[in-house]
């Protein structure tokens, strides 16, 4: 399964993806007992392994790597569950309004929880455009 067939293979693969004619070249690096312990701690908070935590940092160039994207898309599916959750609600409350011609005392609170998706979306957003 390659990294960008499918959700389920893209959000938990920890190995990267086969290529085409194998890898030809191998590097070996000796690091310290120190230098082991954050490279396993960096590795696991990243859930990849560390040759692929290694080659993404090496090759980034500064820019953001699978991980981070990986990060960046679940932070997105979780906003994304909010807003329709949100949308949910204030459709709830359109149409009591509209049917009994009140508006329901909870409609203030989902208003507001709409304001704070709306400005966390546009944190994720401004994040996003930074790196």
């Amino acid at each position: 399964m390659s990294e960008g067939s499918g959700f389920a293979g893209w959000k938990s693969r920890r190995r990267r993806a086969n290529v085409d004619g194998g890898r030809m070249h191998r590097h070996e690096v000796k690091v310290s007992p120190e230098e082991e312990a954050q490279l396993l701690a960096l590795a696991e908070k990243h859930r990849v392994t560390i040759p692929r935590l290694l080659i993404e940092a090496a090759l980034s160039e500064g820019t953001e790597n699978p991980s981070e994207r990986r990060n960046q898309f679940m932070q997105l599916s979780t906003l994304q569950r909010l807003v329709g959750t949100v949308a949910n609600n204030i459709n709830q409350i359109a149409r009591h309004a509209n049917a009994t011609g009140e508006v329901p005392a909870e409609a203030a609170a989902s208003i507001a929880h709409a304001r704070a998706v709306i400005i966390r979306i546009d944190r994720q957003l401004a994040d996003m455009a930074g790196r």
